[in-house]
Protein backbone atom coordinates (compact mmCIF):
# COMPACT_ATOMS: atom_id res chain seq x y z
CA UNK A 1 0.00 0.00 0.00
CA UNK A 2 1.46 3.36 -1.06
CA UNK A 3 1.80 6.12 1.51
CA UNK A 4 1.99 8.98 -0.97
CA UNK A 5 -0.50 11.84 -0.90
CA UNK A 6 -2.65 12.67 -3.90
CA UNK A 7 -4.59 15.70 -5.04
CA UNK A 8 -7.77 15.04 -3.11
CA UNK A 9 -9.60 17.75 -5.05
CA UNK A 10 -10.15 15.12 -7.73
CA UNK A 11 -12.52 13.37 -5.32
CA UNK A 12 -14.80 16.42 -5.55
CA UNK A 13 -15.31 15.96 -9.28
CA UNK A 14 -18.65 14.67 -10.41
CA UNK A 15 -18.40 11.39 -12.25
CA UNK A 16 -18.15 12.09 -15.97
CA UNK A 17 -20.97 9.86 -17.10
CA UNK A 18 -22.71 11.94 -19.78
CA UNK A 19 -21.23 10.62 -22.99
CA UNK A 20 -20.61 7.13 -21.62
CA UNK A 21 -24.30 6.97 -20.68
CA UNK A 22 -25.27 8.27 -24.12
CA UNK A 23 -23.09 5.61 -25.73
CA UNK A 24 -24.57 2.90 -23.53
CA UNK A 25 -28.15 3.82 -24.45
CA UNK A 26 -27.37 4.12 -28.15
CA UNK A 27 -25.57 0.75 -28.23
CA UNK A 28 -28.48 -0.95 -26.47
CA UNK A 29 -30.96 0.54 -28.92
CA UNK A 30 -28.92 -0.45 -31.98
CA UNK A 31 -28.52 -3.99 -30.71
CA UNK A 32 -32.28 -4.24 -30.27
CA UNK A 33 -33.04 -2.50 -33.59
CA UNK A 34 -30.19 -3.23 -36.03
CA UNK A 35 -32.40 -2.32 -38.99
CA UNK A 36 -32.81 1.30 -37.81
CA UNK A 37 -30.54 4.11 -38.98
CA UNK A 38 -29.44 6.25 -36.03
CA UNK A 39 -28.48 9.86 -36.81
CA UNK A 40 -26.05 11.48 -34.39
CA UNK A 41 -26.51 15.19 -33.77
CA UNK A 42 -24.93 15.17 -30.34
CA UNK A 43 -21.20 15.15 -30.95
CA UNK A 44 -19.31 18.45 -31.07
CA UNK A 45 -16.77 17.19 -33.60
CA UNK A 46 -16.30 18.24 -37.21
CA UNK A 47 -16.91 15.79 -40.06
CA UNK A 48 -15.64 17.59 -43.18
CA UNK A 49 -12.02 17.07 -44.32
CA UNK A 50 -9.28 19.67 -44.00
CA UNK A 51 -9.21 22.46 -46.58
CA UNK A 52 -6.99 21.73 -49.63
CA UNK A 53 -4.64 24.63 -48.93
CA UNK A 54 -4.09 23.29 -45.41
CA UNK A 55 -3.35 19.78 -46.65
CA UNK A 56 -0.89 21.12 -49.23
CA UNK A 57 0.95 23.15 -46.61
CA UNK A 58 1.19 20.15 -44.29
CA UNK A 59 2.41 17.88 -47.07
CA UNK A 60 5.12 20.38 -47.97
CA UNK A 61 6.16 20.69 -44.33
CA UNK A 62 6.34 16.91 -43.88
CA UNK A 63 8.62 16.67 -46.93
CA UNK A 64 10.82 19.38 -45.40
CA UNK A 65 11.13 17.21 -42.30
CA UNK A 66 12.54 14.44 -44.51
CA UNK A 67 15.43 16.55 -45.80
CA UNK A 68 18.51 17.28 -43.72
CA UNK A 69 18.73 20.94 -44.77
CA UNK A 70 15.11 21.73 -43.80
CA UNK A 71 14.58 19.29 -40.93
CA UNK A 72 13.41 20.86 -37.67
CA UNK A 73 13.58 19.48 -34.15
CA UNK A 74 11.74 20.77 -31.09
CA UNK A 75 9.36 23.60 -31.99
CA UNK A 76 9.44 26.79 -29.91
CA UNK A 77 7.26 26.43 -26.80
CA UNK A 78 5.36 29.59 -27.71
CA UNK A 79 4.90 28.75 -31.39
CA UNK A 80 6.88 29.41 -34.55
CA UNK A 81 7.14 33.11 -35.37
CA UNK A 82 5.50 32.57 -38.76
CA UNK A 83 2.29 31.34 -37.10
CA UNK A 84 2.29 33.92 -34.31
CA UNK A 85 2.63 36.64 -36.94
CA UNK A 86 -0.13 35.07 -39.06
CA UNK A 87 -2.46 35.08 -36.03
CA UNK A 88 -1.59 38.71 -35.30
CA UNK A 89 -2.38 39.57 -38.94
CA UNK A 90 -5.67 37.65 -38.67
CA UNK A 91 -6.70 39.92 -35.81
CA UNK A 92 -5.53 43.00 -37.71
CA UNK A 93 -7.84 42.16 -40.63
CA UNK A 94 -10.68 42.26 -38.09
CA UNK A 95 -9.58 45.66 -36.84
CA UNK A 96 -8.05 44.30 -33.63
CA UNK A 97 -4.49 44.98 -32.48
CA UNK A 98 -2.80 41.89 -31.02
CA UNK A 99 1.00 41.75 -30.92
CA UNK A 100 2.56 38.56 -32.27
CA UNK A 101 4.64 38.37 -29.10
CA UNK A 102 1.45 38.14 -27.01
CA UNK A 103 0.31 35.03 -28.91
CA UNK A 104 1.06 31.55 -27.52
CA UNK A 105 0.42 28.57 -29.81
CA UNK A 106 -0.82 25.34 -28.22
CA UNK A 107 -2.32 21.95 -29.02
CA UNK A 108 -5.90 22.96 -28.23
CA UNK A 109 -8.21 25.49 -26.61
CA UNK A 110 -9.34 22.83 -24.15
CA UNK A 111 -5.74 22.40 -23.00
CA UNK A 112 -5.26 26.12 -22.47
CA UNK A 113 -8.60 26.62 -20.72
CA UNK A 114 -7.68 23.80 -18.35
CA UNK A 115 -4.05 24.83 -17.91
CA UNK A 116 -4.52 28.56 -17.37
CA UNK A 117 -5.37 27.90 -13.72
CA UNK A 118 -1.72 26.91 -13.23
CA UNK A 119 -0.67 30.57 -13.18
CA UNK A 120 -3.52 31.80 -10.97
CA UNK A 121 -3.80 31.71 -7.20
CA UNK A 122 -6.77 30.91 -4.95
CA UNK A 123 -9.25 33.28 -6.50
CA UNK A 124 -13.02 33.02 -6.48
CA UNK A 125 -14.03 31.79 -9.91
CA UNK A 126 -17.25 32.86 -11.63
CA UNK A 127 -18.55 30.36 -14.17
CA UNK A 128 -21.72 30.67 -16.25
CA UNK A 129 -24.14 27.74 -16.17
CA UNK A 130 -24.95 25.79 -18.32
CA UNK A 131 -21.25 25.38 -18.93
CA UNK A 132 -18.53 23.68 -20.93
CA UNK A 133 -17.33 21.14 -18.33
CA UNK A 134 -13.60 21.95 -18.48
CA UNK A 135 -14.17 25.39 -16.87
CA UNK A 136 -15.69 23.79 -13.83
CA UNK A 137 -13.56 20.66 -13.61
CA UNK A 138 -10.17 22.35 -13.96
CA UNK A 139 -10.99 24.68 -11.08
CA UNK A 140 -12.37 21.87 -8.94
CA UNK A 141 -9.09 20.02 -9.52
CA UNK A 142 -7.22 23.07 -8.24
CA UNK A 143 -9.43 23.44 -5.18
CA UNK A 144 -10.68 26.88 -6.16
CA UNK A 145 -13.84 28.44 -4.79
CA UNK A 146 -16.47 28.46 -7.52
CA UNK A 147 -19.60 30.55 -7.90
CA UNK A 148 -22.09 29.82 -10.66
CA UNK A 149 -23.83 32.51 -12.68
CA UNK A 150 -27.00 30.69 -13.62
CA UNK A 151 -28.32 31.74 -17.01
CA UNK A 152 -31.79 31.01 -18.30
CA UNK A 153 -34.34 31.38 -21.05
CA UNK A 154 -35.29 34.73 -19.51
CA UNK A 155 -31.91 36.30 -20.33
CA UNK A 156 -31.35 34.28 -23.51
CA UNK A 157 -28.64 32.35 -21.66
CA UNK A 158 -26.49 35.47 -21.62
CA UNK A 159 -25.65 36.39 -18.05
CA UNK A 160 -24.89 39.95 -16.96
CA UNK A 161 -22.66 41.37 -14.21
CA UNK A 162 -25.57 43.54 -13.04
CA UNK A 163 -26.38 40.84 -10.46
CA UNK A 164 -22.89 41.08 -8.91
CA UNK A 165 -21.72 43.31 -6.07
CA UNK A 166 -18.28 44.31 -7.27
CA UNK A 167 -16.38 41.25 -6.05
CA UNK A 168 -13.09 40.29 -7.69
CA UNK A 169 -13.35 37.12 -9.78
CA UNK A 170 -11.70 35.06 -12.44
CA UNK A 171 -14.58 35.16 -14.92
CA UNK A 172 -15.13 32.60 -17.69
CA UNK A 173 -17.00 33.78 -20.78
CA UNK A 174 -17.62 31.73 -23.92
CA UNK A 175 -19.14 33.59 -26.88
CA UNK A 176 -20.57 32.08 -29.04
CA UNK A 177 -21.38 29.76 -26.18
CA UNK A 178 -21.01 26.01 -25.92
CA UNK A 179 -23.56 24.50 -25.29
CA UNK A 180 -26.20 27.21 -25.75
CA UNK A 181 -24.97 28.98 -28.90
CA UNK A 182 -25.91 32.33 -27.32
CA UNK A 183 -23.66 35.22 -28.41
CA UNK A 184 -22.89 38.51 -26.70
CA UNK A 185 -23.34 41.76 -28.60
CA UNK A 186 -20.91 44.61 -28.03
CA UNK A 187 -22.96 46.20 -25.29
CA UNK A 188 -23.25 42.92 -23.40
CA UNK A 189 -19.54 42.20 -23.63
CA UNK A 190 -18.69 45.79 -22.67
CA UNK A 191 -20.61 45.29 -19.42
CA UNK A 192 -18.27 42.45 -18.51
CA UNK A 193 -15.12 44.34 -19.48
CA UNK A 194 -16.23 47.39 -17.51
CA UNK A 195 -17.01 45.19 -14.51
CA UNK A 196 -13.61 43.49 -14.70
CA UNK A 197 -11.78 46.81 -14.91
CA UNK A 198 -13.70 48.26 -11.95
CA UNK A 199 -13.41 45.18 -9.73
CA UNK A 200 -9.87 44.14 -10.64
CA UNK A 201 -11.14 40.86 -12.12
CA UNK A 202 -9.67 38.74 -14.91
CA UNK A 203 -11.76 37.46 -17.83
CA UNK A 204 -10.90 34.18 -19.52
CA UNK A 205 -12.57 34.63 -22.90
CA UNK A 206 -13.17 31.49 -24.96
CA UNK A 207 -13.68 32.49 -28.60
CA UNK A 208 -13.31 29.01 -30.13
CA UNK A 209 -16.46 29.52 -32.24
CA UNK A 210 -15.84 33.08 -33.41
CA UNK A 211 -15.65 32.03 -37.09
CA UNK A 212 -19.31 30.98 -36.93
CA UNK A 213 -20.53 34.47 -36.06
CA UNK A 214 -22.94 36.11 -38.50
CA UNK A 215 -23.92 39.72 -37.96
CA UNK A 216 -22.51 42.59 -35.94
CA UNK A 217 -21.18 40.71 -32.94
CA UNK A 218 -17.65 40.93 -31.55
CA UNK A 219 -15.34 38.13 -32.68
CA UNK A 220 -12.74 39.04 -30.08
CA UNK A 221 -12.99 40.54 -26.61
CA UNK A 222 -10.21 42.91 -27.66
CA UNK A 223 -12.75 44.72 -29.82
CA UNK A 224 -13.98 46.15 -26.53
CA UNK A 225 -12.05 49.12 -25.14
CA UNK A 226 -9.95 48.25 -22.11
CA UNK A 227 -10.09 44.48 -22.58
CA UNK A 228 -6.32 44.29 -23.04
CA UNK A 229 -6.03 45.26 -19.35
CA UNK A 230 -8.36 42.58 -18.00
CA UNK A 231 -8.74 39.66 -20.43
CA UNK A 232 -6.99 36.59 -21.75
CA UNK A 233 -8.41 35.25 -25.01
CA UNK A 234 -8.29 31.61 -26.09
CA UNK A 235 -9.11 30.59 -29.66
CA UNK A 236 -8.78 27.47 -31.77
CA UNK A 237 -8.37 26.04 -35.24
CA UNK A 238 -10.49 23.01 -34.27
CA UNK A 239 -13.88 24.17 -35.49
CA UNK A 240 -12.73 27.06 -37.70
CA UNK A 241 -10.43 24.92 -39.85
CA UNK A 242 -11.40 21.38 -38.89
CA UNK A 243 -8.35 20.73 -36.69
CA UNK A 244 -10.10 18.59 -34.06
CA UNK A 245 -7.92 15.65 -35.07
CA UNK A 246 -4.84 17.76 -35.86
CA UNK A 247 -4.68 19.94 -32.73
CA UNK A 248 -3.70 23.58 -32.84
CA UNK A 249 -4.94 26.66 -30.97
CA UNK A 250 -3.68 29.89 -29.47
CA UNK A 251 -3.96 32.00 -26.36
CA UNK A 252 -3.45 35.76 -26.22
CA UNK A 253 -1.95 37.10 -22.99
CA UNK A 254 -1.38 40.84 -23.44
CA UNK A 255 1.72 42.53 -22.08
CA UNK A 256 -0.62 44.92 -20.26
CA UNK A 257 -2.05 42.24 -17.92
CA UNK A 258 -0.41 42.91 -14.56
CA UNK A 259 -1.54 42.25 -11.00
CA UNK A 260 -1.40 44.91 -8.28
CA UNK A 261 1.39 42.88 -6.69
CA UNK A 262 3.50 43.37 -9.82
CA UNK A 263 3.16 40.02 -11.57
CA UNK A 264 2.94 39.91 -15.36
CA UNK A 265 0.46 37.23 -16.48
CA UNK A 266 2.26 37.03 -19.81
CA UNK A 267 5.55 36.19 -18.11
CA UNK A 268 3.86 33.64 -15.87
CA UNK A 269 2.16 31.92 -18.83
CA UNK A 270 5.41 31.95 -20.81
CA UNK A 271 7.20 30.32 -17.89
CA UNK A 272 4.44 27.74 -17.47
CA UNK A 273 4.53 26.81 -21.15
CA UNK A 274 8.31 26.64 -21.26
CA UNK A 275 8.24 24.22 -18.33
CA UNK A 276 5.27 22.00 -19.13
CA UNK A 277 4.77 22.20 -22.91
CA UNK A 278 6.99 21.23 -25.81
CA UNK A 279 5.19 22.97 -28.62
CA UNK A 280 3.04 22.02 -31.63
CA UNK A 281 4.60 20.09 -34.50
CA UNK A 282 6.02 22.02 -37.44
CA UNK A 283 3.72 20.47 -40.11
CA UNK A 284 0.62 21.30 -38.04
CA UNK A 285 1.77 24.89 -37.54
CA UNK A 286 2.37 25.26 -41.27
CA UNK A 287 -1.15 23.96 -41.87
CA UNK A 288 -2.52 26.46 -39.36
CA UNK A 289 -0.61 29.26 -41.05
CA UNK A 290 -2.16 28.24 -44.38
CA UNK A 291 -5.64 28.25 -42.81
CA UNK A 292 -5.12 31.95 -42.01
CA UNK A 293 -3.90 32.88 -45.50
CA UNK A 294 -6.28 34.66 -47.89
CA UNK A 295 -7.00 31.41 -49.72
CA UNK A 296 -7.19 29.44 -46.49
CA UNK A 297 -9.72 31.78 -44.90
CA UNK A 298 -11.96 31.39 -47.95
CA UNK A 299 -11.69 27.59 -47.97
CA UNK A 300 -12.27 27.33 -44.22
CA UNK A 301 -15.21 29.74 -44.47
CA UNK A 302 -16.81 27.30 -46.90
CA UNK A 303 -16.56 24.56 -44.25
CA UNK A 304 -18.14 26.86 -41.67
CA UNK A 305 -20.91 27.84 -44.11
CA UNK A 306 -21.71 24.17 -44.68
CA UNK A 307 -22.21 23.57 -40.97
CA UNK A 308 -24.15 26.80 -40.53
CA UNK A 309 -26.56 25.79 -43.28
CA UNK A 310 -27.16 22.60 -41.31
CA UNK A 311 -27.78 24.76 -38.24
CA UNK A 312 -30.22 26.93 -40.17
CA UNK A 313 -32.20 23.89 -41.27
CA UNK A 314 -32.49 22.62 -37.69
CA UNK A 315 -33.34 26.06 -36.30
CA UNK A 316 -35.94 26.65 -39.00
CA UNK A 317 -37.67 23.38 -38.18
CA UNK A 318 -37.76 24.21 -34.46
CA UNK A 319 -39.17 27.67 -35.17
CA UNK A 320 -41.81 26.15 -37.44
CA UNK A 321 -42.89 23.90 -34.60
CA UNK A 322 -42.82 26.66 -32.00
CA UNK A 323 -39.93 25.19 -30.00
CA UNK A 324 -37.94 27.79 -28.04
CA UNK A 325 -34.21 27.70 -28.80
CA UNK A 326 -31.02 29.70 -29.01
CA UNK A 327 -28.01 29.21 -31.28
CA UNK A 328 -28.02 28.25 -34.93
CA UNK A 329 -27.26 31.81 -36.06
CA UNK A 330 -23.74 32.45 -34.72
CA UNK A 331 -23.02 28.93 -33.56
CA UNK A 332 -23.09 25.31 -34.80
CA UNK A 333 -25.02 24.44 -31.63
CA UNK A 334 -28.77 24.62 -31.14
CA UNK A 335 -30.00 24.74 -27.55
CA UNK A 336 -33.69 23.94 -27.28
CA UNK A 337 -36.28 23.73 -24.56
CA UNK A 338 -37.57 20.19 -24.28
CA UNK A 339 -41.26 20.01 -25.25
CA UNK A 340 -44.07 19.11 -22.87
CA UNK A 341 -41.96 19.65 -19.75
CA UNK A 342 -39.68 16.69 -20.47
CA UNK A 343 -36.26 16.45 -18.88
CA UNK A 344 -33.23 16.32 -21.14
CA UNK A 345 -32.85 12.57 -20.58
CA UNK A 346 -36.55 11.92 -21.20
CA UNK A 347 -36.34 13.84 -24.47
CA UNK A 348 -33.17 11.93 -25.34
CA UNK A 349 -35.00 8.62 -24.96
CA UNK A 350 -37.99 9.91 -26.94
CA UNK A 351 -35.81 11.01 -29.86
CA UNK A 352 -33.88 7.75 -29.89
CA UNK A 353 -36.92 5.49 -29.61
CA UNK A 354 -39.28 7.33 -31.94
CA UNK A 355 -37.09 8.93 -34.61
CA UNK A 356 -33.58 7.51 -34.00
CA UNK A 357 -31.87 10.87 -33.40
CA UNK A 358 -29.09 11.28 -30.83
CA UNK A 359 -28.49 14.61 -29.11
CA UNK A 360 -27.11 15.74 -25.75
CA UNK A 361 -29.27 16.24 -22.63
CA UNK A 362 -28.82 19.67 -21.09
CA UNK A 363 -28.33 18.11 -17.65
CA UNK A 364 -24.85 17.14 -18.82
CA UNK A 365 -23.85 20.80 -18.73
CA UNK A 366 -24.99 21.51 -15.19
CA UNK A 367 -28.19 21.91 -13.23
CA UNK A 368 -29.16 25.05 -15.18
CA UNK A 369 -29.34 22.86 -18.29
CA UNK A 370 -32.12 20.72 -16.87
CA UNK A 371 -35.05 20.52 -19.28
CA UNK A 372 -32.97 21.62 -22.27
CA UNK A 373 -31.23 19.77 -25.08
CA UNK A 374 -28.27 20.39 -27.41
CA UNK A 375 -28.21 19.49 -31.09
CA UNK A 376 -25.18 20.08 -33.30
CA UNK A 377 -24.79 20.98 -36.95
CA UNK A 378 -21.64 18.96 -37.61
CA UNK A 379 -23.31 16.08 -39.43
CA UNK A 380 -23.58 15.61 -43.18
CA UNK A 381 -26.19 17.60 -45.11
CA UNK A 382 -28.05 14.44 -45.99
CA UNK A 383 -28.22 13.25 -42.37
CA UNK A 384 -29.20 16.71 -41.16
CA UNK A 385 -32.06 17.01 -43.64
CA UNK A 386 -33.29 13.53 -42.76
CA UNK A 387 -33.06 14.36 -39.04
CA UNK A 388 -35.04 17.57 -39.58
CA UNK A 389 -37.82 15.66 -41.33
CA UNK A 390 -37.90 13.12 -38.52
CA UNK A 391 -37.98 15.83 -35.85
CA UNK A 392 -41.01 17.46 -37.46
CA UNK A 393 -43.01 14.28 -37.00
CA UNK A 394 -42.79 14.35 -33.20
CA UNK A 395 -42.52 18.03 -32.24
Amino acid sequence: MMKIKVNENFAALKESYLFSEIGKRVRAYKEAHPEKKVIRLGIGDVTLPLAPVVVSAMEKAVKEMGVKETFRGYPPEYGHDFLREAISAYYKRKGVKVAAGDVFVSDGAKSDVGNIVDILGKNTVLIPSPVYPVYMDSNVMSGNKIELLEESEADGFLGSPCVLDGETYVIYICSPNNPTGATYDRAGLKEWVDYALESGSLIIFDSAYEAFIHGDYPHSIYEIEGAEKCAIEICSFSKTAGFTGTRCAWTVVPETLETESGFSLKKLWARRQATKFNGVSYPVQRGAEAALSEEGVKECAALVDYYMENARLISEALSEKGVWHTGGVCSPYIWLKCPNGLSGWEFFDLLLEKVQIVGTPGEGFGDAGSGYFRLTAFGSREDTMEAVNRLKTIL
